[in-house]
């Protein structure tokens, strides 16, 4: 962080990487704080004739409060560039007196000569050759990717076409925007379509996708809800309870009253068992119960 005046200035931590990028945003910073001058050109220096003429004007205080505030301005924009890289490239310039020294230490070193800006130029354009979107990556987030390898080229003097840059992302899409890209490509003249529309359809049908992936989320929200309460009425419907209470509702006979034992079966007088067995009506004897009336007949007759 540095300051100017009671305003801060936000600067751009230089690691070693990126430093083309980095380089325009210092400009910039420089700039607006009126310190691209001295950066750039260092300390002006008074020639004899007009430190002569200020001999004899008798204004060597002038002078010299003019090159103090010089000086001034020439350290805060030493600090803002100490301040602007990290702690393994601050070495570099540790001993750098002034700005436009510090500034020179690092554009030698890492904006390099024209072979060394040849080779990194061309490792560019081998990646932007491969460069592909991810599966299942967001159409916004390859697009930056392809942007940002665009901006470094282009500070190496690299600009693309804007059709070149039209079949890059055309090409460069995974399957699921083959169509898409099919209908632009038969229905567009790639030399006149601007990149812009093209993104901008794009995007279009992304929404479109998305829309998509919510309605069938839903959907199968909906059906899992569905098949959940028919499960747990089925539940309900043959559970004990409501067993007990269909069997009860016919007010058969063996369901009231009866003991744990005769659940299982029931036995007459003679020795005979009546079984019950679960979900079916229990068997009678009917020659036995023949029997049983007769009898009881006889001993009404008799008394």
């Amino acid at each position: 962080m540095a300051g100017s005046g009671s305003s801060e200035v936000r600067t751009p931590i230089f690691s070693g990487e990126n430093y083309e990028f980095w380089r325009i945003k210092m400009v910039t910073i420089f700039k607006s704080l009126g310190l691209w001058g001295l950066v750039e050109k260092g300390i002006p220096v008074s020639d004899s004739k007009k430190q002569t003429k200020k001999v004899e004007d008798s204004s060597e205080e002038k002078a010299d409060a003019e090159m103090i505030a010089v000086l001034m301005k020439d350290a805060k924009a030493l600090g803002i560039i100490q301040n602007a890289v990290s702690d393994q490239i601050f070495p570099r310039i540790a001993n750098a007196d002034s700005a436009k020294m510090a500034w020179l230490l690092l554009y030698s070193e890492y904006h390099g000569g024209d072979q060394v800006r040849s080779v990194k130029l061309q490792n560019l354009r081998r990646e932007f050759e491969y460069m592909r979107m991810r599966e299942n990556e967001p159409l916004s987030t390859y697009l930056t990717r392809l942007n940002d390898l665009i901006n470094q080229m282009k500070t190496f003097g690299e600009v693309l076409s804007n059709e070149r840059l039209v079949q890059k992302v055309l090409i460069s899409l995974n399957k699921m925007y083959d169509p898409i890209c099919f209908v632009i490509e038969n229905t567009k003249s790639l030399e006149t379509i601007e990149l812009q529309e093209v993104i901008a359809i794009l995007k279009s049908q992304e929404q479109r996708f998305e829309m998509h992936n919510v309605d069938l989320a839903e959907k199968a929200f909906a059906s899992f809800s569905v098949n959940e309460k028919q499960q747990n009425k089925n539940c309900a419907s043959f559970g004990p309870a409501k067993s007990q209470k269909h069997w009860q509702s016919k007010n058969k006979p063996w369901d009231s009253g009866s003991k744990p034992q005769q659940a299982g079966a029931a036995q007459s007088s003679n020795g005979s068992k009546f079984v019950h067995q679960e979900g079916a009506k229990p068997q009678c004897n009917v020659s036995l119960l023949q029997k049983v009336k007769k009898t009881t007949r006889k001993q009404r007759r008799s008394k």
